[in-house]
């Protein structure tokens, strides 16, 4: 198997990869029988690393497909599914789109299922772009997910449970900023303590979660059937009435709906934490993408019978708006049930992303002390204070949303990169053991299609497709100053900086064996 670890592909070694040898000697021998409250598991069939520090495999079948619904179903389908329309022009079209747009995740996350089980290491993108494409690549990847795509989301879904559940004490006007902003850094905070400490009551908050959104998707569907079943069908009189057909406009309808199932790659996140990953993965992934997509399309299709265009588009939250028309005097579920929506996906996001993270941390890509598990809970600490400081900072710029007019493009990028990844190792290694191999047609269909998608974004969107490709080129000198040929100063703080943590946080190193 193509090894994933720093280590080869490393050369010389980052300033921010400090080894831990003599300041955890000790801890080592005194934790290593398990310490105080810390059963510390084997890897499974490599007997050397028995009493190893690392992560526990808790995560099952159902609550890989309760993270995967969870992180995409957030607040998009509640709150603004309106993207897909304006680009569409007509409600067919968007349907068309929401389907497509779904059928092309799921062929994306049956390629990951292959690169997951080929490569079943944490870290997603990170560990599969590092390993076809060596340090750079997997370094910018890194860079911008740092930057952008991860704290940037998390702050917006905060932000968004937190003004969706002080909306009924605000009844006539908006919340004020400042309770907003508060409230989402109190359950960015609570979010953030729960992963440290048990990753079961993660799981156990993202199966409740999950299962409260994909209620309150029912009772919106149930309302738009019953609607359109007594003789409200005259909405669908002229379904193609004004539809785009210009392919930039098409591009960006197709955005809009892939961004809304943003999420399908979490679990390829915490593949080391998932039971018998080899068949879970792909079974997940096969579970969640139909039912997300089912959802989707017939949750539109609710929202398109009782609502009209128009209605939509000057919509802040079409969930809202839908249920004030339809829910009368319990028309205050809507709002609790986008707040729970959203609470449920920023619980995923936070578990998914801090092992982004650490595995970055672990092969050298960012201070080693994110890299470090605490020896009682064993749980990657360090790496989600550090992702949940990030995030507060966030919460309180008020230009934050400018951001997400640049991510769709990057992650489309990457994304295009991994998929390319498994097409090199297929030719660069093929003989690497391959529990999943998805047939050469999908992963092609699926570069073709994105493509497609960035090209005729630079057309359409040249500001954002250029300023979202000079913030991943800004990574560049970043790399060469602190991996490739790293600052002494720089050295010397990650050490300390290795070791305080260590000693502050009860924590160690990674010591399980990468193959």
């Amino acid at each position: 198997m193509a090894r994933v670890g720093a280590s080869d592909n490393l050369q010389p070694k980052s300033s921010f990869d400090i080894q831990m040898t003599q300041s955890t000697k000790g801890n080592n021998n005194e934790n290593s029988s398990g310490g105080e409250g810390g059963s510390c598991e084997s890897s499974s069939g490599d007997n050397s690393s028995s009493n190893g520090i690392k992560l526990k495999k808790e995560i099952s079948l159902l609550d890989g497909v309760a993270i995967i619904v969870g992180v995409i179903v957030g607040s998009g389908i509640f709150v603004s599914p309106k993207g897909v329309l304006i680009h569409s022009g007509s409600i067919l079209q968007s349907i068309i789109v929401w389907i497509l747009s779904g059928i092309l995740s799921l062929v994306g996350a049956l390629c990951y299922a292959e690169l997951g089980t080929m490569i079943p290491k944490s870290g997603g993108d990170y560990a599969y772009i590092d390993v076809a494409f060596g340090p750079l690549p997997a370094f910018l990847y890194l860079w911008v997910a740092l930057l952008i795509l991860i704290p940037t989301g998390n702050a917006i879904t905060a932000l968004t449970f937190a003004q969706y559940l002080l909306q009924p004490f605000w009844p006539s006007c908006e919340a004020p900023v400042e309770a907003v902003q508060l409230l989402a850094a109190v359950i960015t905070c609570f979010l953030t303590m729960v992963n440290c400490y048990n990753v079961k009551w993660v799981t156990r908050i993202t199966d409740i979660f999950t299962g409260t959104k994909i209620l309150a998707l029912l009772i919106i569907v149930g309302a738009g059937a019953y609607y359109l079943f007594t003789g409200n069908t005259e909405k669908w009189d002229y379904p193609l009435e004004g539809s785009q057909l210009s392919p930039g406009f098409i591009a960006l309808a197709f955005y809009n709906g892939l961004f809304s199932y943003s999420g399908w790659n979490y679990l390829n996140y915490v593949t080391e934490e998932l039971k018998d990953p080899y068949k879970n993965l792909p079974r997940a992934i096969c579970i969640s993408l139909p039912l997300v997509t089912t959802i989707y399309v017939v949750t539109n299709i609710a929202y398109f019978s009782v609502l009209t265009p128009d209605e939509i588009l000057s919509s802040e939250a079409v969930a809202v708006t839908f249920g004030d028309k339809m829910l009368g005097f319990m028309a205050w579920l809507m709002p609790f049930f986008v707040a729970c929506s959203t609470f449920g996906a920023l619980n995923g996001a936070i578990f998914g992303a801090s092992r982004l993270l650490f595995v970055g941390a672990r092969n050298g890509h960012l201070p080693a002390a994110i890299s470090l598990i605490n020896v009682k809970f064993l749980t990657p600490i360090p790496s989600l204070l550090f992702l949940g400081v990030v995030t507060l900072i966030l919460l309180f710029i008020r230009d934050m949303y400018a951001l997400i007019n640049y991510v769709q493009f990057v992650e489309a990028f990457f994304t295009f990169m991994s998929i390319s990844g498994l097409l090199w190792l297929r030719k660069k290694n093929p003989d690497s053991n391959r529990p999943i191999k998805v047939n050469l047609s999908l992963p092609i269909l699926y570069l073709i299609i994105c493509g497609f998608l960035m090209i005729s974004s630079i057309y359409v969107s040249p500001m954002e497709v250029g300023i979202g490709s000079a913030i991943i080129v800004s990574g560049i000198p970043i790399y060469y100053l602190t991996i490739y040929r790293p600052v002494e100063v720089l050295t010397s703080m990650s050490q300390k900086l290795n070791i305080w943590c260590s000693k502050f946080f009860l924590c160690m190193p990674n010591q399980e064996k990468i193959d």
